[in-house]
């Protein structure tokens, strides 16, 4: 048994083992012509892309509508469908070529709970606004930042589920008046340590109370321009 197994087995979702395994290879494949990811040894990919994605799997709540900022290459939004059908999936990312590999990943996964959509953060809050119960991001941006792309995504009551690595509590001090700014309440850290050593954290962000409609800002602004 290797070390994704050991994993899966623990939540109850070996049944999605031989999917993760296409997925590996479709991403090997793509990679090669659109760079979509700088790990490909297989042990990696599936330590730290696939077990790290799998961190929230148990976080969500019971057919949540999960909203993924800044997909890439489906993580941590593809493991996450695979592990968790009950929940519905919506993938948003600015870069087409991204979303193009989502779209022939869902397709040749059948996965059935998950879209994909090419579409800027702060454009698809306009039309989707407090729509979620989880607001999900792994690797996109500083959380001063991040949460301002998700948080007016998320419904009051629901949750963002930030992925970051070992500066994540650093990263919660410098954010801590933009969160409140944005609607945010209690705010909780899940942390773990990859089998190869790396650390890893979530940032669980309750929200409480509507987000301000002048937030997120336009043009850029939130990478600009952070918040403080």
């Amino acid at each position: 048994m290797d070390i994704l197994d050991s994993y899966l087995e623990r939540y109850g979702i070996e049944d999605i083992r031989e999917k993760l395994d296409i997925f590996y290879e479709e991403l090997i494949e793509w990679n090669e012509k659109f760079n979509l990811t700088s790990i490909t040894d297989r042990d990696a990919v599936y330590e730290k892309h696939f077990i790290d994605s799998l961190f929230a799997v148990t976080r969500l709540p019971e057919g949540a509508k999960v909203c993924d900022i800044g997909s890439g290459a489906g993580l941590p939004v593809i493991p996450l469908a695979l592990a968790r059908p009950d929940c519905e999936f919506t993938s948003v990312d600015s870069l087409n070529k991204r979303v193009g590999f989502m779209d022939h990943i869902i397709e040749e996964l059948e996965i059935d709970n998950c879209s994909a959509y090419h579409d800027r953060a702060e454009d698809w809050a306009k039309e989707h606004r407090e729509e979620y119960d989880v607001c999900t991001a792994r690797a996109v941006a500083p959380l001063n930042i991040l949460a301002e792309y998700c948080m007016p995504l998320v419904k009051v009551g629901g949750i963002m589920l930030a992925y970051k690595g070992a500066d994540g509590a650093k990263e919660l001090k410098t954010a801590a008046k933009a969160l409140t700014l944005l609607g945010a309440g209690n705010v909780n850290t899940l942390s773990t340590t990859l089998p190869c050593g790396d650390r890893r954290m979530i940032i669980m962000v309750q929200k409480v109370k509507p987000t301000p409609a002048s937030y997120p800002r336009g043009g850029n602004k939130p990478r600009l321009s952070p918040l403080i």
